[in-house]
């Protein structure tokens, strides 16, 4: 979250900043800056009267030995009634900072300056165009239907398992997932990023620190009994694990890379958009996630997307990457790049990374600081994570861009992993 200070001292450039984002913060920033002044009077209240305390509890003693009881007394009713005004003041002091947190996680993180004005994804810019489309013949099949062709994944078995959403991947399509994931992991560990297997549970502070939480929980999946909550993407118990700690400036960036099912529930989504591999609740990813300095952190994320646009060249992928405008970037990202395939067989592209840098904005929630060489006092890291890659529209588009009348042929890259080349 932003820090108090920083929207005290820039209002205006806070409220004309969200604005970009169709963020109305001129109420809130300035219920925010009207709180924070009286927290600021209070507490130089408070180290007045504590200062008064401190100096008559000294006095009092003195009174007593010069015989002055009745001056002693007098001292000692002021002492009562400046304790009791410390304690009100105290609970006021108390009652204002639950008030500027109830605050404070209502506003977005503030979007960089190259990010696009905009409402939504319609509005976001192509940054670059990769590869060249497919030419598919007029038979070509949509993933769906050549999943159940050579029967690789199972529809109605996932949805009599659990429900729609859960697909059920079958003999060479669960081999072929399972080949994408290591696929994935090996290059991210190339990549110099270190492999984590983290919980796929989380408790309600992790949630809060990478912001899922308070502003997304309708699309979590909540064990009420336990109040954990199932992850939406490795990036939560990742960047999570630097949760309440102090890093030495030499460390940094840490880079960490992970493979988990993720769940999501979606709420809301139908239509022809979430068919097939397009939109589920349970689905698998290998994020890559770091904790970088200020100064190294948008340097990084370009590094980050190159990582990624990597992977999808070697699959043999066409691809766009498109800058987020400010009504489609996220609450807590300050920059996001979306990667998209093009599905030919549906027309359509899709969507299958998002690379992000978050800046401080997470690390504030975190509590996640670093210290400078020669410096005693942390200052904040900045966080970025990325999917490297999502699979189920990665899957998708692998199988309708490279169908043809044998069967569909497994990018080389993926034949040492799957063990063949061909799904027919």
């Amino acid at each position: 979250m932003l820090s108090l200070k920083f929207i005290k001292d820039n209002p205006e450039f806070v409220i004309e900043k969200l604005a970009v984002k169709n963020f109305d913060a001129k109420e809130v920033v300035e219920k925010v800056c009207t709180i924070y002044t009286r927290k600021n009077e209070i507490q130089q209240e408070l180290d007045q009267k504590k200062a008064e305390m401190n100096s008559l509890s000294k006095e009092i003693g003195n009174l007593f030995k010069q015989g002055k009881v009745q001056e002693a007394n007098a001292a000692k009713d002021k002492t009562a009634q400046l304790k009791e005004d410390i304690k009100d003041l105290g609970q006021e002091f108390s009652n204002i900072d639950v008030q500027l947190n109830e605050l404070l996680v209502q506003i977005p993180n503030i979007p960089h300056e190259s990010v696009p004005a905009g409402k939504s994804d319609e509005d976001n810019e192509v940054v670059s165009t990769h590869g060249e489309m497919p030419n598919l013949p007029e038979n070509a099949l949509p993933h769906w239907d050549l999943a159940t062709k050579y029967d690789i994944i199972d529809w109605e078995l996932g949805n009599k398992i659990t429900g729609a959403g859960f697909p059920v991947y079958k003999g060479k399509g669960a081999r072929l997932q399972r080949a994408l994931i290591n696929f994935f992991l090996d290059q991210a560990r190339d990549g110099g990023y270190v492999e984590v297997m983290p919980p796929l549970m989380v408790n309600e502070d992790s949630g809060f620190g990478t912001g899922q939480l308070p502003d997304k929980e309708g699309q979590m999946y909540h064990i009420t009994e336990d109040n954990l909550y199932m992850i939406p993407t490795a990036e939560v118990p990742v960047t999570n694990i630097y949760r309440d700690v102090i890093l030495n400036e030499k460390d940094l960036p840490i880079k960490n890379t992970a493979y988990s099912p993720c769940f999501r529930r979606e709420a809301g989504s139908y239509g022809s958009d979430v068919r097939g591999l397009n939109r589920l609740h349970q689905f698998d990813k290998v994020e890559i996630v770091q904790i970088a300095t200020p100064e190294k952190s948008y340097a990084i994320l370009d590094d980050m997307v190159a990582h990624v646009s990597a992977l999808i060249e070697k699959l043999g992928l066409n691809f766009r990457i498109l800058r987020l405008c400010g009504g489609d970037l996220s609450f807590t990202s300050a920059l996001t790049f979306d990667f998209e395939v093009y599905s030919a067989a549906q027309e359509r592209w899709l969507e299958v990374s998002s690379v992000s840098n978050f800046v401080d904005y997470q690390a504030n929630r975190l509590k996640l600081r670093y210290r400078k060489e020669g410096e005693k006092k942390p200052v904040l890291a900045h966080t970025l994570n990325g999917s490297a890659l999502a699979l189920p529209r990665i899957l998708a588009a692998l199988l309708e861009n490279n169908q043809t009348p044998e069967g569909i042929k497994i990018p080389e890259v993926l034949v040492p992993y799957c063990g063949f080349d061909l799904i027919d």
